[in-house]
């Protein structure tokens, strides 16, 4: 039986007091930043449900986002996890992910993989290739799992986008915006190392219905290049059409192609940069299979950014590694140490 609150010592009645006092301002504050989002957009009123399902999935940013990545940064460098209980979280991650009846963005989806990037970026001396084979398995299914949820996260996210007022002014309320701003800048420091600062024109295959990297890209880093942006799926792209066409003068410098990128071919010798999403070929053969395409038919002289996955991190996404990039020149390779998941790898056609 707990004591009542009257009853409380005197140093628990004082860190009470403060606790009423600092609920109060946090209170304040969440309500102010969600009023001033709403200010800013259409209708606000009509958006209320959609607002209130996107903060429910804990999809639009929030200071708790911020203070969690700032401690799991700390905890970062304070400690290295060991492969064996790494690979039974990751495992036991994946069990839970696989009884679920859908992927769709909701607490219990956004929970489990929030909690496994947490555990793949702490530091890690795990090394993928020696995993035994039912790990193997297990980790070829769960990037499966987060490719999926990934599409399903973004597309829904555009989706709301594109019903508001000036959607390119609300990229940041995207839980992973910060993450691709972050990317973005390394891969426009490594490109810019290599000479290729201000391409004339760029395709970026795998964009999806949010294609951040393209619109992060357009108006901070190459504010004059035209973006062709590749996906499978024309529903991703119906959306991504709506988001950019807010904008008039980003609209006449990015369009949006339809099609297996295996089917094309002469289109690809236009472009001075190529980026390859990492969602692109889920397995290892596929996404050979699609460097190999991709350097047959770019120009001479090009450069293709591919990205891919390094120790933990290879439990999301799959790694490409220098023996799978034959017939190109390699030029640079960056793997992160901070929140950014994916690691940068940037080839070049050589001019025979």
């Amino acid at each position: 039986m707990y004591p009542p609150i009257t009853a409380l010592p005197e140093e628990v009645q004082a860190m009470r007091e403060s606790l009423i006092n600092l609920c109060g301002h946090a209170e304040g504050l969440l309500e102010l930043e969600f009023a001033t989002f709403l200010s800013k957009i259409h209708q606000s009123m009509n958006n209320l449900v959609l607002l209130e399902q996107f903060v429910q999935h804990n999809l639009i940013y929030t200071a708790n986002y911020s203070s969690s990545m700032a401690a799991l940064q700390i905890s970062n460098c304070a400690s290295q996890i060991s492969s064996e209980v790494l690979i039974a979280r990751v495992m036991q991650i994946h069990a839970s992910i696989s009884t679920l009846s859908s992927l769709r963005p909701s607490k219990q989806v956004n929970s489990l993989f929030s909690n496994l990037v947490k555990l793949c970026i702490l530091p890690s001396s795990i090394d993928i290739t020696a995993l035994p084979e039912e790990v193997q398995a297990m980790r070829e299914s769960l990037i499966n799992l987060c490719g999926h949820t990934e599409g399903l996260l973004e597309l829904e996210f555009a989706m709301f986008l594109s019903k508001i007022h000036q959607p390119l002014n609300n990229l940041n309320l995207f839980l992973y915006y910060g993450n691709y701003v972050k990317l973005a800048s390394i891969e426009y420091r490594i490109l810019n190392e290599s000479g290729v600062s201000q391409p004339r024109k760029v395709a970026f295959v795998g964009s999806g219905p949010m294609p951040l990297t393209s619109f992060i890209m357009a108006t901070h880093h190459m504010k004059f290049t035209h973006f062709d942006n590749f996906d499978i799926d024309e529903a991703a792209n119906d959306v991504a059409r709506q988001i950019v066409a807010s904008d008039p003068e980003l609209e006449k410098r990015m369009k949006f192609e339809t099609g297996d990128i295996m089917e094309v071919q002469e289109k690809l010798s236009e472009y001075d940069c190529i980026f390859l999403a990492a969602l692109v070929g889920m397995s290892k053969v596929d996404k050979v299979k699609i460097l190999g395409h991709i350097r047959k038919y770019m120009k001479e002289g090009g450069v293709l950014l591919v990205r891919s996955a390094k120790g933990a991190r290879a439990f999301l996404y799959t790694v490409i590694e220098e023996q799978d990039v034959l017939g190109f020149e390699l030029l640079s390779i960056h793997h992160p140490t901070n929140d950014v998941i994916n690691s940068v790898v940037l080839l070049r056609k050589p001019a025979f």
